[in-house]
């Protein structure tokens, strides 16, 4: 089996970010999440193409950036004539070429670890866990905000239980099996390109008079991107609950009753593998929303954390294998024949 230097750069990726987890300051991701604000801000306007815009603009610097960093090995070790526009040169062979699989394999990594959020994800999971089962509701209501958007202020134990397990269903697609499958599908450009959208629709794709219009194609954008991962998500939960069979009926049956097309899948799937229901009554600030019912056991209570988090952690490790695995067993692209008299 051929071991590409984009499955080592994104097995080296996952190993980074299970030791270190998020920098703790100069995050790549709150970098770009500043200049899209900044952008936003000279931008802005109560209308779609003022949105579409904004994420054209922010995702296509942020593929290009990819893209530029992906070329970065080839055209430095291929000499003058290639980045000066001359004759293409030959392939890197030997030392030139382990040059570049390094390199090209540390960009990767890089990458892979910047957008990646799967260890922070699964900490914040237990910071919860540890403050519900030492009878903290205030320290869990102040760490609820890591995890997802709504307002915390009159949530008890069992409601905060069950935001926090539904936060870990869905944003385990969010920040492990989306960036891992377009990694894997698209390499470094795939990678920020997918954060960009991801971020994008966490700052203006949420429904709010400021943003109902300006953020319609960052969430637009973000449903495409995270179609095929959360159905993998879904799966991947099934396939490790200790009951396969009813994760399964659950995630066929409820996966389509929630209001985003993605998360539905994510949630149902681990309401079917943990045996619990999830759904119910959302506050956002001034906005609630009643989501369905899903799943067919009891309401999540502080227990199901700690299982929620295994199974995050499950999942993430299965997508990690996967997305290591799949260009090592792609095909290696046919080189082209030489032109006839070259």
């Amino acid at each position: 089996m051929h071991i590409s230097s984009r499955s080592a750069g994104i097995a080296l990726g996952v190993l980074v970010d299970a030791v270190v987890g998020d920098p703790r300051r100069g995050h790549p991701v709150a970098l770009f999440g500043r200049a899209a604000a900044a952008l936003e801000r000279r931008l802005y306007g109560d209308a779609r193409p003022n949105g579409v815009a904004h994420v054209a603009i922010c995702v296509g610097a942020a593929a290009g950036l990819g893209a530029l960093a992906s070329l970065a090995p080839e055209r430095v070790l291929s000499g003058s004539p290639a980045r000066l526009g001359g004759p293409a040169a030959r392939p890197a062979s030997g030392r030139a070429g382990v040059v570049r699989a390094v390199v090209e394999t540390g960009l990767t990594a890089a990458a892979t670890w910047a957008v990646l959020g799967g260890t922070t994800l699964a900490r914040e999971g237990v910071h919860m866990a540890e403050a519900l089962e030492a009878k903290d509701i205030e320290a869990a209501r102040k760490r609820l905000p890591h995890l997802c958007g709504r307002d915390p202020r009159t949530l008890e134990a069992p409601e905060l239980a069950r935001a926090t397990v539904e936060s870990l269903a869905e944003n385990t697609s969010d920040a492990v099996v989306a960036p891992l499958f377009w990694g894997a599908i698209a390499g470094v450009p795939g990678l920020l390109a997918y954060r960009a959208v991801n971020t994008l629709d966490a700052m203006v794709g949420h429904r709010s008079p400021r943003y109902e219009r300006f953020g319609w194609a960052a969430a637009r954008l973000d449903d495409v991107a995270n179609y095929v991962p959360a159905r993998i998500t879904g799966l991947l939960a099934v396939l490790a609950a200790p009951d396969s069979r009813r994760a399964l009926r659950v995630l066929r049956r409820d996966g389509h009753r929630h209001p985003s097309p993605n998360a539905g899948r994510c949630e149902a799937a681990f309401a079917g593998a943990l045996d619990v229901t999830l759904g119910g009554v959302n506050v956002y600030g001034s906005r609630v929303e009643h989501r369905p019912e899903m799943g067919e056991g009891s309401r999540p209570e502080v227990r199901d954390i700690r299982r929620a988090v295994r199974l995050t952690r499950t999942v993430s490790l299965a997508a990690a294998a996967i997305a290591v695995l799949a260009p090592a067993l792609w095909p290696r692209r046919a080189r082209r024949s030489p032109a006839p008299g070259a």
